[in-house]
């Protein structure tokens, strides 16, 4: 972003800075008054089981509220907050408006995930984008400048295709013209963009969301150790958060650890977690159970974890192919999405495990989690070019709030925000 839009976007910046503030604290003060609202409800509620002296409905109404309602102070703490009025919040407020957005529709969830997701890409950008800055400086661009930029590519494991392809296209252009470093920034924005976009547009589907008025199924597949688990508590969270009916089915039954820590996100968002506690439990029943519970309580999305096996393992392929079976016998008409869980820390070992995968599972998306903390976050680049994959969710953190459908400008704009 050139120095001349950041200045025309300042006063922008400030209109939905005091918009943003503005509603935070309408949000408090609406909060407050359903604190009292719901205090005087308490209130009337234990005065009638006092005169009827129903210890026992007493109990279940303390206990029904300790799950359901929680305090204003706890909806407080977990929504985001509106920090100060610098470089962050103008960066965020910057790229929204540079999508179209108007300073009155923008929230300050989306300005707490743009900043989350600035911070969590800075490893990767203090090993690539840093130093490409460093040696473009203000000159144009030339032929070792590209080979420098090559290095830096492979380096943050965007693979060697999508890398030859970025570098090409360079090329081509500086053959054509001389190329200034800022208009080398810009195009170079376009084509990782462009490798992003790809698959997301081939897909057909710009942004994955469940459908309304049917079932959607997610089969969450991946390697243990990316965070698969967590990433179904994130999808939950997030799911409910946008007023979708969740269930989860814990059919990785191979692992019980991950049926305990599934019941610990679904009771953080919830939701409830349909599975077997016997031993050698066969994850296509828990899956048939599952699609049971949610079809009898309407549900708008089941998100099923699934055994995280190395992908080279023929009984994981023959469990998918098995719970694939039952899902289109059960509901024939359901929207069923197999997404495989990225670790981006593992660069070109993740990028085989989602060629793998692809082969066997009939993998139509990637989430990419836990970006922070690593410099390879290039590896986003390898996935949708050489395996085809649309990247749908990614993940910047360890918060419950910390993953978010995937957006390929803001993406690139985080890789590249130092210049």
């Amino acid at each position: 972003m050139s120095n001349s839009e950041q200045d025309n976007s300042v006063d922008w910046a400030r209109q939905a800075y005091a918009q943003l503030k503005q509603k935070q604290d309408q949000r408090k003060l609406e909060l407050e008054q359903k604190e009292l609202e719901k205090k005087e409800l308490e209130k009337k509620e234990l005065e009638r089981k006092e005169l009827e002296k129903k210890e026992l409905e007493k109990k279940e109404l303390e206990k029904k509220e300790l799950h359901d309602n929680a305090s204003t102070q706890e909806i407080l703490e977990s929504e985001p907050k509106l920090g100060k009025f610098d470089q962050d919040f103008t960066w965020s407020a910057m790229i929204l408006a540079a999508q179209g957005k108007d300073f009155n529709q923008i929230s300050i969830d989306e300005i707490d995930w743009l900043s989350r997701l600035r911070k969590g890409l800075e490893e990767t950008r203090k090993g690539f984008v840093t130093e490409l800055l460093d040696k473009l400086g203000d000159d144009p661009l030339t032929p070792d400048t590209l080979d420098d930029l090559e290095t830096l590519l492979l380096r943050a494991d965007s693979g060697i295709n999508s890398t030859d392809k970025v570098i090409d296209s360079l090329r081509r252009k500086l053959n054509e013209e001389v190329v200034g470093a800022e208009e080398g920034i810009k195009f170079l924005k376009e084509e990782l963009i462009a490798i992003l976009e790809k698959p997301i547009t081939n897909s057909g589907s710009k942004v994955l969301v469940p459908e309304k008025g049917k079932l959607n199924i997610w089969l969450i597949v991946g390697v243990n150790g990316v965070g698969k688990t967590t990433t179904i508590g994130k999808l939950g969270n997030l799911s409910v958060r946008s007023n979708y009916k969740t269930l989860i089915a814990a059919a990785d039954t191979f692992r019980a650890a991950a049926v305990d820590q599934l019941k610990v996100w679904g009771q953080r968002s919830s939701i409830e977690v349909i599975a077997n506690e016997s031993k050698n439990t066969d994850p296509a029943a828990v899956v048939f159970d599952a699609i049971s519970a949610a079809v009898k309580r309407e549900s708008d999305l089941l998100l099923v974890d699934t055994a995280g096996r190395l992908q080279n393992k023929n009984n994981l392929m023959d469990e998918l192919a098995k719970i694939k079976k039952i899902i289109d016998k059960k509901v024939p008409n359901a929207n069923v999405e197999s997404l495989l869980v990225l670790d981006a820390s593992q660069g070109q070992n993740g990028l085989n495990q989602a060629k793998g995968f692809a082969k066997a599972a009939d993998l139509t998306g990637v989430i990419l989690t836990k970006l922070d903390g690593t410099s390879r976050g290039g590896v986003s680049l390898a996935v949708s070019l050489e395996v085809d994959l649309p990247i749908r969710f990614i993940g910047a953190g360890e918060g419950l709030r910390d993953l978010r459908p995937f957006n390929s400008f803001e993406f690139i704009e985080a890789l590249l925000a130092d210049r």
